[in-house]
């Protein structure tokens, strides 16, 4: 039995129906979810559905009663980093009290010298979990995922093709991009194939580019010139506010364009192109895809 949380998101639905496609049965998957209402989602895949808190470790006990292969999908709370450790602490120990063989943990790449980085903070949440569960006796498969190709549009803005230009503090920093479907397509590959225990896999894109190439991206796409400025964090940060954006999405977007400006996301592998057997998807060809 594979238990796969965060099963409403989009990175465990995509993982549930990876499993579904490699012929993997459906009364083999258990799906965990928190909000019963959110579960209806997931009701015509005919899957065992169980409820569980990241914040209730009796509930989740009872939820990893029976699974052989636990898939820990990193917790998307919105609140203090601290949180995120907490849930993950809490699994893993539920984990074990309800005896899971094998625990598959998505965490996120980093660098090294990741303690000096804008997200260091978040890193740190994911290297906690790591070692807590390296610490924990149960058989283990981290992935550190890369940041997701679909974030892209996000930053470059909703209005870029009617205003022509991209404004981010990422200067010339690069990072490589992947789909978030195909991180959920590779997850489905290690659990449904051996060999993965007790190892780290850095998933992330063959290739790394900066926003000035997905600028040029955006403009073959659009049939337009999209223009990229990087203006200085002070500037971008008045930028937002004068716009009315909410505090909360001016510290997000600053501490990500920080992120990509210090190249701590600059981190190129091919393990992902060999779960996957192809190349990931490049940055230029999901641009085309979104844009054109």
């Amino acid at each position: 039995m594979i238990l796969v949380t965060g099963a409403t998101g989009q990175l465990g639905s995509g993982i549930i129906d990876h499993l579904i496609k490699k012929g993997i049965q459906h009364s083999n998957i258990s799906a965990l979810v928190r909000d019963k209402e959110k579960s209806k989602v997931l009701k015509d895949k005919t899957l065992d559905i169980r409820f569980g808190d990241y914040n209730d470790s009796d509930s989740l006990v009872s939820a990893f009663n029976g699974v052989d292969t636990l898939m820990l999908v990193s917790s998307n709370d919105r609140e203090a980093i601290e949180n995120r450790t907490a849930h993950h602490i809490n699994a893993i120990k539920a984990a074990k009290e309800a005896k899971v063989k094998h625990i598959v943990y998505t965490s996120f790449v980093r660098k090294p010298e990741f303690e000096t980085s804008a997200i260091a903070d978040f890193q740190d949440s994911h290297v906690k979990t790591e070692q807590f569960l390296k610490e924990s006796g149960i058989d283990y498969t981290i992935l550190q995922n890369g940041i997701y190709m679909e974030m892209i549009p996000i930053f470059a803005g909703e209005k870029v093709a009617e205003k022509g230009i991209i404004m981010l503090p990422a200067e010339d920093g690069k990072a490589s991009w992947v789909l978030r479907d195909e991180l959920a397509e590779a997850a489905a590959q290690i659990l449904t194939t051996s060999g993965h225990k007790n190892k780290t896999y850095v998933l992330t894109n063959t290739e790394a580019v900066t926003f000035g190439e997905i600028a040029k991206d955006l403009s073959n796409a659009l049939g337009k010139e999209i223009q990229y400025k990087s203006p200085s964090i002070e500037d971008f940060e008045s930028i937002l506010k004068n716009a009315g954006v909410p505090e909360v999405y001016i510290g997000m977007f600053t501490m990500w364009a920080s992120t990509l400006s210090e190249g701590s996301l600059d981190v190129k592998d091919d393990t992902l192109a060999t779960f996957l057997g192809r190349k990931p998807t490049t940055v230029s060809k999901f641009i085309a895809k979104i844009y054109s």
